[in-house]
């Protein structure tokens, strides 16, 4: 059929992009927008991210074309963002503060940037050069029932992790993604020297 299924491969693009979007980091954060008064619609918010995502999955590359680079260039970078995310996680450094206007709280900030924010989509576009793309949309598709799943069911979520269990999966994940942003880093920049060698 041509779909280059693969169970490893659907396993490290569901784990990079679970630790980059980082649903259960950002509990909290729907936790708060809740008991602001602020209405999240969890079908609408999944459905949004899910079409960016994916969009961005095939036409990222024809944008990075348009502007003269290429997805190995866009890799290394994507490293970087996801080094600089990992940093975040893991120290507790707050790096991108972002305010949502009234009335728009689905769209700013859940779908983005939280969830299909600058680090997703350059993690979706990165993940092109490791993984067939049939196997990179069902890892999408499993993340974006678990952000619908933490959305309709937050404060349930809370009670059973617990706050100190959101805690530690962050700085799991955090670990996680400073060892993937490197391995991308190492993979991707080699193709670029002997590119111009």
């Amino acid at each position: 059929m041509g779909l280059h299924l693969n169970i490893q491969e659907i396993l490290t693009a569901f784990m990079v992009l679970f630790a980059v979007i980082d649903v259960t980091g950002s509990i909290p954060v729907f936790i708060n927008l809740s008991g602001s008064g602020k209405s999240i619609h969890a079908g609408r918010a999944t459905a949004l991210s899910l079409a960016v995502i994916v969009l961005f999955l095939f036409a990222g590359e024809g944008l990075l074309r348009l502007f003269g680079t290429d997805v190995a260039s866009f890799a290394v970078a994507g490293s970087l963002i996801l080094f600089t995310l990992a940093v975040e996680m893991t120290l507790d450094v707050e790096i991108f503060r972002n305010t949502a206007p009234a009335g728009y709280t689905t769209l700013i900030p859940v779908v983005f940037p939280l969830v299909a924010g600058p680090g997703t989509l350059t993690t979706t576009l990165s993940l092109r050069s490791e993984c067939y793309p049939a196997n990179i949309i069902i890892a999408i598709v499993l993340n974006m029932a678990i952000l619908y799943f933490v959305l309709r069911k937050t404060h349930v979520v809370e009670k059973i992790i617990g706050k100190g269990g959101i805690y530690v999966l962050r700085k799991f994940f955090g670990i996680i993604l400073i060892a993937m942003s490197v391995r991308l880093f190492a993979a991707n920049i080699s193709v670029l020297i002997q590119g111009a060698g």
